[in-house]
Parts: structure tokens; C-alpha cells; sequence
């Protein structure tokens, strides 16, 4: 069943919203607006980060791709697709690269934050989406290109390529480590107190929307979502390792911060 993105202003829900993004041509959906500086790149570090010759480290807005082998975990599935596809891309512009910068420009890790684009005027995140090659993010306030990324996501789902021939969707129960993930189960209790909107998952997982960020959703709709079957992505916290848990709470919690990251299915 076709699922719909919890949005907070009413015209961009339901069947409107459903053919509002059809209407959009794919190679389109993220055009670039007026001239951006473009910068050299030294090196392509992963599927979704970069080093340009300037020193910065630019991490790409928008998706998340697989990791690469690190501290003694191997290759995730298309880690290394991703990561020499951006290789490709960035070659093909002349090894130069087009930075739109977020709203938020640094992370915590002090990465600048950036949208980029290709010779042509193409955006990267859109293109490595659209190919299955990484999974559709939105986090506030960096989230201006969240619609036409999904479009991408979606019709790479939609055709089953990359990553998304074997979605790796988990269940609540099958969460094993912190980090991030794709889960799917069925809201089994939604509660609002001065931490934020609680969605109990049925299983050891709740998603927690602080009230700082509920601007960001239909807070009535979010209310209403017990009983109903949603998918969630993010990076999911183990409370256990940092002593925020107890018997009576679920050990896994997901933060959310935008709703490009929550999906009611049925």
C-alpha cells in the first residue's frame, strides 16, 4: 500500500500531495537556482562525504549512505557502489563541485553542510537517490530540497534498485545495535509530556519528537497514530549504554526532528 508522509500544512497531504509528486519530471526535481561557486575536490571520502582541496570536509544534506568497513565491521550492502559512484560523478563535472550551503552550515563534527551540484547543474544527492545508491534524510532546518529528494528515493523503491532490492526494513524486536536504521511496526501508544511526542512502538523502540522540533509535523495527526502501522528512519540511540533506561522503558529510542523521516503505511 502506497504510504504518505506526515506533513504539517494540509495541502501537501492526501491524494493533492500523491500527484503533486508525480507531476514532477525525476531528472528535474531539484533544479539549481542562479550561479553557485564551485570548488576543487581532493577526495571522495565515502557515499555521502567529501574533501575539498581547501581542507573542508563537506558532508552531502539530504541522504545517508551506507558505511563503508570501519572498526572492525565490514562493508555495508552498496557502501562501496555509493562510494565510487560519487567518485564517477565528481569526475565527470572536472572534479569540481557546486556547494549550496544548509541553513545549519556545520555539523558537530564541524563538516561543512551542503547541497552539491555537477557541471551541468545537477544535484548529487538526487542522482545517487534515484540510482538506490543511499536513503532519503531530512533534518531540520536543512531540509529545502526534502521533496524533491524523496521523489528520487521513491522511484528507486518503486523499480527496486540498489539498496532497495532488499529493503533492510527491521522490525522493533530485530534491532540489535544504535545507529541507523529503517524500521517498520505498529504505533502502540502515543503520549505528549514536556520531553516532547512519545511514539510507543509495539516492541523495545519508541521515536520521541522534542517540542522544539513539532513545528515540523501535523501534531494532531501525530496524536492520532495509535493503532496505525508506520515506517520511521533515523539513527536510533541504545538508552541502555547511556544509562537512560529501566525495565518499564523500551531500550531502543529514535529521535525525529522533521517528517520527511516518518511514513504512516496503513
Amino acid at each position: 500500500m502506497a504510504k504518505s508522509p506526515l506533513t504539517r500544512k494540509a495541502p501537501l497531504t492526501g491524494a493533492f500531495f500523491f500527484f503533486w509528486l508525480l507531476s514532477f519530471s525525476l531528472h528535474a526535481a531539484c533544479p539549481l537556482s542562479g550561479n553557485l561557486p564551485t570548488y576543487k575536490v581532493r577526495k571522495v571520502v565515502d557515499g555521502d562525504t567529501l574533501r575539498l582541496v581547501d581542507g573542508r570536509s563537506v558532508r552531502l544534506i539530504g541522504l545517508n549512505a551506507p558505511e563503508l568497513a570501519r572498526k572492525g565491521r565490514s562493508d555495508e550492502p552498496y557502501a562501496v557502489a555509493a562510494h565510487r559512484r560519487l567518485t564517477e560523478l565528481v569526475k565527470s563535472s572536472g572534479g569540481r563541485v557546486g556547494l549550496r550551503l544548509g541553513r545549519e552550515p556545520k555539523d558537530h563534527y564541524g563538516r561543512t553542510l551542503a547541497h552539491l551540484y555537477d557541471s551541468s547543474g545537477r544535484n548529487l544527492e538526487e542522482r545517487l537517490l534515484a540510482e538506490g545508491l543511499a536513503f532519503h534524510i531530512a533534518i531540520a532546518p536543512n531540509a529545502a530540497l526534502s521533496g524533491c529528494h524523496a521523489i528520487a528515493e521513491r522511484e528507486a523503491r518503486r523499480a527496486g534498485r540498489g539498496l532497495w532490492r532488499r529493503p533492510p526494513l527491521q522490525s522493533p524486536w530485530q534491532l540489535r545495535r544504535g545507529g541507523f536504521a529503517l524500521v517498520q511496526g505498529r504505533v502502540a501508544r502515543v503520549e505528549r509530556n514536556r520531553g516532547g511526542v512519545w511514539l510507543q512502538l509495539d516492541g523495545p523502540l519508541v521515536l520521541r519528537v522534542e517540542l522544539k522540533h513539532l513545528r515540523q509535523f501535523d501534531a494532531a495527526t501525530l496524536q492520532r497514530l495509535e493503532g496505525r502501522r508506520i515506517e520511521a528512519r533515523g539513527w536510533v540511540i541504545d538508552r541502555a549504554r547511556r544509562g537512560g533506561v529501566n525495565t518499564r522503558n523500551p531500550r531502543w529510542m529514535l529521535p525525529l526532528t522533521h517528517n520527511g523521516m516518518l511514513e504512516v503505511i496503513r
